[in-house]
């Protein structure tokens, strides 16, 4: 499948003696991949990523794209001896040399998903559940569990923790790390995010502050530059943080609201999901904000010549066909460029892992769905994670006993590429399924054409194409 400009000629035979042509003039308004809208059209699809000419590795993947068309079931790695439980997360590490699996059974698994051999098993991580794994290097890694701790793992040194964070007083369930000020960045059941100073690490933990709270937090993300923090709850908001500064010591209530922000740009696109993966957003320019907080907020004075920090804004995505019912946002995905959100609901009133009240019908929607795709909830009680291609062009999304790959279209086009004027449905690439039991959780290697599952009875399964 070719994604990009059309190849080169190739040498031509010598021209028939004739008139010799006019000599044409170039001009900037018809060249580039958007040449009928002119030099402007031209220039803004560079600036949303379009073109070789911006993105070199954007041909490689789009022959990556491709290879996902022969992808079959490659290896089913029997993880270990011992009953581990149900595997809740599947990490892998950026240069993608390893793959780390959190499990319900206090354990994390390491394999090389290369060769699918087993590396190591961390049979005490937590004492309880480990719900998530995030890298902040290719050696040093981060778990979160329902013990209500964050531990801080080396590769180099597996016997033993780095150390412990102690902060939380609920389970643990996201860990992000802020690339630019080296923080990571946790958020529980307990409502809140807290932040951790990981460069002043000591045995007995490392410093640590409240950065947010609020009721029914489900899932939490920063955008791939960080400057935006994202908050999904179990009452069918979510909540976006702008122009985000970690650093910065606010107290709780203290964040502006964004009212009546609207922009028009077609570069403004979202998304949300149902059972399954239902929309795609932008979090760069979102709408205006919704319904009130459950606290007054105060509005600190603005920067000059620009908005606030930390500037809160309240959306309430629209899904399909639940208009009456509240709903719970159990799963939040960021576009590798930041260009959407990807969310899946359920009805709550489908049994959760904590119960919220249901959501008043709001007059409008403040989030501009562009596709959608409804899936049974096979599995009801266990949250269910989708992700992101590295490219952003595809979605494995767990799919009761394997996983689905979607595309935005047939051709696996860039969501720039192919937005709709109305939501569309996600079209279906390929369904795969080596599993016995309901898949819980699904991740792209971030380096070759590898997808894992995990699923509730504690197997790994690891597809790559076959020829």
């Amino acid at each position: 499948m070719s994604t990009g400009p059309g190849p080169e000629p190739g040498p031509q035979a010598a021209p028939e003696p004739g008139p010799e042509p006019q000599p044409r003039h170039a001009d900037p308004a018809d060249t580039g991949p958007a040449a009928p809208g002119g030099l402007f059209a031209w220039l803004r699809g560079r600036c949303l990523g379009r073109g070789a000419a911006v993105d070199p590795a954007r041909d490689t993947f789009g022959a990556m794209t491709g290879l996902y068309g022969a992808i079959q079931p490659a290896d089913s790695v029997s993880l270990s001896t011992r009953t581990h439980g149900a595997v809740f997360n599947l990490e892998y590490s950026p240069d993608g040399s390893v793959l780390t699996v959190a499990c319900e059974q206090t354990e994390v698994l390491l394999f090389d998903p290369i060769s699918s051999k087993h590396i190591k098993t961390l049979s005490e991580a937590h004492e309880d559940c480990v719900n998530n794994i995030r890298f902040l290097d290719n050696r040093l890694f981060a778990t979160c569990s329902d013990d209500t701790t964050i531990a801080l793992w080396d590769l180099r040194k597996l016997n033993t923790k780095v150390c412990t964070l102690h902060g939380h007083t609920s389970w643990v369930k996201n860990i992000e790390y802020d690339t630019n000020t080296r923080l990571l960045v946790t958020s529980g059941f307990d409502g809140n995010v807290i932040i951790w100073d990981t460069n002043r690490c000591t045995e007995d933990g490392c410093p640590h502050k409240k950065f947010f709270h609020t009721r029914f937090l489900m899932r939490m993300r920063l955008t791939p530059d960080c400057s935006k923090m994202l908050i999904s709850t179990s009452s069918g908001y979510l909540l976006i943080l702008h122009d985000l500064d970690l650093n910065k010591s606010l107290e709780v209530g203290s964040y502006p609201i964004l009212r009546a922000r609207r922009t028009t740009s077609s570069s403004d696109i979202t998304s949300s999901g149902s059972s399954g993966p239902r929309a795609v957003g932008s979090p760069c320019h979102q709408n205006s904000s919704g319904p009130p907080s459950e606290k007054t907020l105060s509005r600190p004075s603005q920067r000059e010549g620009g908005s606030p920090r930390n500037s809160l804004e309240v959306l309430t995505p629209e899904v399909p066909g639940e208009r009456d019912r509240g709903n719970c946002i159990t799963s939040l995905q960021l576009h590798p460029k930041g260009w959407a959100t990807l969310l899946r609901c359920s009805s709550n009133t489908d049994d959760q892992e904590e119960g919220a009240p249901v959501r008043p019908v709001s007059p409008r929607c403040s989030l501009r769905l562009t596709h959608c795709i409804e899936e049974a909830n096979v599995g009801r009680g266990y949250i269910k994670e989708l992700c992101f291609s590295p490219d952003g062009r595809m979605i494995s999304s767990p799919h009761g006993f394997g996983i689905r790959l979607l595309g935005f279209d047939a051709h696996c086009s860039e969501l720039v590429d192919c937005l709709p004027r109305e939501a569309s449905p996600l079209r279906e690439i390929r369904s795969l399924y080596s599993h016995n039991d309901v898949v819980l959780t699904t991740k792209f290697s971030p380096t070759h054409c590898q997808i894992a599952s995990g699923c509730l009875s504690g197997r790994v399964s690891l597809y790559q194409p076959k020829f």
